[in-house]
């Protein structure tokens, strides 16, 4: 029987999610569990035991499955690579999937899934070019045109968060290294991790976000500076992605993103980087916040033809 169902799972470092979905983005079912860190069998068995939940619900079985990774496939090996979940890397992990769930498994990068799901009826719904960023733990990066994810042939389309920050003194740089063995890259200024790390290069004190926020809210005045500088880093981050692929529209996920105080900011700040002196660039929050993974996941199966 012909039916519109798709499964998606989003493979955390943390939590992995599983959502089904239907061509008219109807969820019939959504639940997250705990991935097994360390372990690449039981990760791989998680997923089976997820895609089987969803198999149950939707009374049907050989459900097209789309699964993101905190990483990318190499074109060249068909193995994980670049996955800060390490024990996936080096993994045959499409052909594993194939293997134990007997059909093709659509393997991509999670910023990918972002971006797709942001794509096609999310933020960035009825954009031509869609660049989607997560600003969280990490910094990463997807682009999608005409509800397509881009992946290029090293599978780093849109890998956004290992460049080094523009228009930033190299003393600023060498002082962020970063888990990728060089230094300055945007994600340790840009993520909720390089936000903290600010703070604490200025004050000698550890705080969350939230509490960042809050302190920054109530007027103190090394949080405001730490969150003025930071948007002004974002705004630098991002206008090199404008200045290169001019997207129609940018669309931010991840915690940091929950900020409402970057969305009026962004707009002040970039034209002085931006290339001409002017920005009409449209920078929105994902319309599906931590679920557009999954979502984007399910997509990557697409709808079948009339």
């Amino acid at each position: 029987m012909m039916t519109d169902w798709r499964i998606g799972i989003d493979l955390g470092g943390t939590k992995t999610e599983v959502v089904l979905l239907r061509g008219d983005s109807q969820e019939r079912f959504r639940t997250r569990v705990a991935t097994p860190r360390n372990d690449y069998d039981a990760t791989l068995h998680t997923i089976v035991e997820l895609v089987n939940q969803a198999e149950a619900l939707a009374g049907q079985s050989s459900l097209p499955v789309g699964l993101g990774i905190p990483g990318s496939v190499s074109r060249r090996t068909g193995r994980v690579k670049n996955a800060n979940s390490t024990w996936l890397n080096g993994r045959a992990l499409p052909e594993d999937m194939r293997a134990l769930l007997g059909r093709d498994v659509k393997v991509t990068n999670d910023a990918n899934c972002l971006a797709l799901s942001e794509a096609i009826d999310g933020a960035g719904q009825g954009y031509e070019l869609v660049f989607a960023a997560i600003l969280g733990t990490g910094c990463g990066a997807g682009v999608a045109f005409r509800g397509t994810p881009l992946v290029g042939p090293n599978g780093l389309a849109g890998e956004w968060g290992h460049n080094p920050l523009p228009w930033t003194s190299e003393a600023e740089l060498q002082a962020r290294p970063c888990y990728c063995g060089r230094f300055g890259c945007q994600e340790t200024f840009l993520s909720g991790t390089g936000l903290a790390l600010t703070y604490v290069q200025k004050t000698g004190e550890q705080v969350t976000g939230e509490q960042l926020l809050a302190r920054a809210r109530a007027g103190e005045a090394s949080a405001v500076g730490v969150l003025n500088q930071y948007m002004e880093r974002l705004a630098k981050g991002l206008a090199g992605v404008i200045n290169v692929l001019d997207p129609d529209v940018i669309v931010l996920g991840g915690g940091v993103s929950n900020m409402p105080e970057i969305y009026p900011r962004l707009p002040e700040l970039l034209p002085e980087y931006v290339f001409g002196g002017e920005c009409n660039t449209p920078i929105v929050p994902a319309r599906h916040g931590d679920s557009s993974g999954v979502r984007g996941a399910a997509w990557l199966n697409p709808l079948p033809a009339v």
